[in-house]
């Protein structure tokens, strides 16, 4: 049956779940429903505006037209086992949770570092690429011409930024002359303050190596690109997919602070050498564009659909604990086959 319902799980919209994964959930739910009607639905926060899970458990039985889409994190085994009996997908942002999925659970992976984790943990479950999208005011508004100085030479935002940028080389740019804004509270007009930075800083390989888990996507790098600003940052986990060295972007906190320092200094001083060419730039954001997608994901659920109509039990692999006994005693098996044989009397 062709889906007729597409639900995207979240624990709550209020303040305390306001985050990259909510605000990516959101759009990506506006996205979709150009394809078929969609709902946000809660499960930790009641909301008026949207159904909540216990609910719809309650009081709807399971539906093959109805799509349940799950994706934050730890919550992820919990959720598949309520909806157990119904067709659910993994939205996967960021992996290394370290939770296994059940044989058919699909993985709609938002980049090539998470299909790759899934590609090797869940290698028969169904696997699509479906990156995240860019807002369309960042490629409406975005300024890539960037003709005009700016007001800001070096912007930092203080969340999942590294000690190293906060206390090291922030310092050591300032005292270098330059302005440099690192911002922590919440922005009204974040297109506008990139529009004003000549060079972005983005160091996120500690934060999170601390938590465990990985970068799902990377978007604020992609987002300074779009307007115009020289990018530094580390290539970590999903950053890797648009990240090319001295090509979209530079690495940050790349040996010495004197090597970072001067890189940076020269990228403010002359921008339009350090920035990627127009034709890759604009061939990326296009990549991440809206429209484009909405076809990823137009193609992803037709697949969805015709798997949901093949017959037959679900493939599995077999668990690792098993793979590794058999290599175990496949090693002793070649250890054995090398000691002499004695000869018989």
């Amino acid at each position: 049956m062709p889906t007729e319902l597409i639900r995207f799980l979240v624990p709550g919209t209020g303040r305390r779940f306001r985050c990259g994964g909510l605000s990516v959930e959101q759009q990506t739910a506006r996205l979709v429903e150009n394809l078929c009607p969609t709902e946000l639905v809660t499960y930790r926060e009641r909301s008026p505006d949207h159904p909540y899970l216990d609910d719809c458990l309650r009081h709807e039985p399971p539906d093959a037209q109805v799509v349940w889409v799950v994706s934050w994190g730890f919550d992820v085994p919990g959720l598949i086992r309520r909806l157990n009996g119904r067709r659910v997908v993994y939205h996967a942002h960021s992996s290394q949770y370290g939770f296994g999925l059940p044989p058919g659970v699909p993985v709609l992976a938002v980049s090539r570092n998470t299909l790759g984790y899934w590609g090797d943990k869940a290698p028969r479950n169904p696997l699509f690429l479906v990156p995240n999208a860019l807002d369309q005011a960042w490629l409406d508004r975005g300024d890539r011409s960037a003709r005009q100085s700016r007001s800001i030479d070096v912007l930092v935002q203080a969340r999942k930024s590294s000690p190293y940028v906060l206390n090291q080389l922030v310092p050591a740019l300032r005292q270098a002359g330059l302005v440099v804004e690192v911002q922590a509270g919440w922005v009204d007009d974040l297109v506008e303050l990139f529009n004003s930075s000549t060079v972005y800083l983005y160091d996120s390989a500690e934060y999170w190596r601390g938590r465990g888990v990985t970068e799902g996507f990377g978007l604020p790098p992609l987002e300074a690109l779009a307007c115009g600003c020289v990018v530094f940052s580390s290539l970590n986990h999903a950053l890797a997919d648009y990240g090319d060295p001295s090509h979209t972007l530079h690495q940050v906190g790349c040996g010495r602070l004197s090597f970072d320092l001067e890189r940076i200094k020269g990228a403010v001083a002359a921008p339009q050498s350090w920035r990627p060419s127009v034709d890759r730039l604009e061939a990326l954001l296009q990549e991440c564009s809206e429209a484009e997608l909405l076809k990823r994901w137009r193609d992803a659920f037709t697949l969805l659909d015709a798997l949901e109509a093949a017959s037959g039990p679900d493939l599995s692999s077999a668990p690792t604990w098993r793979l590794q006994l058999q290599q175990l005693l496949s090693r002793l098996q070649r250890v054995v086959n090398r000691l002499p044989v004695w000869p018989s009397r």
